[in-house]
């Protein structure tokens, strides 16, 4: 080799680090900033919030025309509601990942995988809408619907969590047990679940966590209620996302103080439920690997 491929591949690699260095630099300095923004906003809202908070606060429905009140109805409500929800699409998501990951061909498999993801994409709005004018229009609002329209937004990511967790559960315990007679619906009953349920779990709370903050299908579906707490489903009902909406939109300041207060509840929620899900899926993941 001469020296002037020497010096040419030694300049190749010198740029080479360089622009791999650069772009380190700049891959750091965006997740900075995006822990700054998240600190930030956490930070705002604990600030503006926790003043606001008391037992009065998580016990009490809001009160009418001025009067001091919290968010019990608000709390039952989302409760309800995301627990309805939770009974809907969980099922219908595990059923279709079964599905498709057991028994359909290759090529409807790749049709819903590609359904489940533009569901998984669709705005919450055009959900909200969509049921809206299925349900609502003409019989009023309740908080099945509600629920329902969560439904929707859960589906595609429970579905998905289960289809990935499947495809981990290795291949010769199928076999084995196919190899003994059992037959593929008693394989993935008996086998193949029972090594899925913590993924299962785990895509459950991640979906819980995106839709206990979603306003906009409940805006349409389950947002004209008074202010006393109601435990019947069958009935519209408030619920925390709606309830900070609403407050944040008062002249009132002392709305403003729980809206903010609400929001922090809300997010305290989001980030435990987050913390949870990803402790499961730390653990299916072990035990997973394990079974290998």
């Amino acid at each position: 080799m001469s020296t002037f491929d020497v010096t040419v591949r030694s300049a190749g690699l010198r740029r080479r680090r360089i622009v791999q260095n650069v772009f380190a630099v700049i891959a750091t300095l965006s997740a900075a900033a995006a822990v700054a923004m998240l600190c930030i906003v956490l930070g705002s809202v604990i600030a503006k919030g926790a003043a606001s908070l008391s037992v009065e606060f998580f016990t009490e429905p809001r009160g009418l025309f001025g009067e001091p009140g919290g968010i019990a109805d608000a709390i039952i409500g989302s409760c309800l509601i995301v627990a309805i929800a939770t009974l809907i699409a969980v099922p219908m998501g595990v059923l279709v990942a079964i599905y498709v990951a057991e028994f359909a061909n290759k090529s409807i498999g790749t049709f819903v995988r590609v359904v489940l993801d533009v569901m998984n994409g669709i705005p919450a709005i055009v959900v909200g809408i969509f049921v809206f004018g299925l349900l609502v229009v003409g019989s009023g609002q309740s908080g099945l619907k509600g629920a329902f329209a969560l439904a929707c937004l859960m589906l595609p990511l429970v579905a998905r969590a289960t289809m990935e967790v499947l495809a981990l559960v290795p291949s010769s315990l199928r076999e084995a047990s196919l190899a003994l007679g059992i037959a593929r619906w008693r394989t993935t009953l008996s086998i193949v679940l029972p090594q899925t349920i913590g993924g299962i779990l785990t895509g459950t709370v991640l979906a819980v966590a995106r839709v206990a903050g979603e306003t906009a299908p409940l805006l349409f579906t389950s947002s004209i209620v008074g202010t006393k707490t109601d435990w019947n489903p069958f009935h519209a009902l408030q619920s925390v996302p709606v309830a900070i909406f609403e407050l944040s939109d008062s002249p009132d300041p002392l709305d403003h103080q729980r809206a903010w207060a609400a929001a922090l509840v809300l997010l305290l929620f989001i980030l435990f439920t987050s913390l949870g899900a990803r402790w499961l899926a730390a653990r299916s993941r072990r035990k997973l690997t394990a079974s290998r």
